[in-house]
């Protein structure tokens, strides 16, 4: 299955992982990138029973779908 919300579409998404050394700002000091990597972030969904066109099926929904009441539960 794919990671996709069924309602908006909402997908993962490639993000950078940003390692740092040092101590935060004090005395003027800085902290230094050392390393950026690429990581996924997926979104939040769930396999729920969704009413759609009067049958009932499962769905892979988000969580904000869900909480704004996009769906109707089946």
């Amino acid at each position: 299955m794919s990671k996709v919300c069924f309602v908006c579409g909402k997908h993962p998404v490639v993000s950078l992982s940003v390692a740092r050394t040092g101590s935060k700002l004090r005395n003027g000091k800085k902290r230094y990138i050392t390393r950026k990597t690429k990581r996924r972030q997926l979104p939040n969904l769930h396999n729920v029973k969704v009413n759609i066109d009067g049958t009932v099926r499962y769905a892979r929904i988000c969580t904000s779908c869900l909480t704004a009441g996009k769906v109707s539960k089946g």
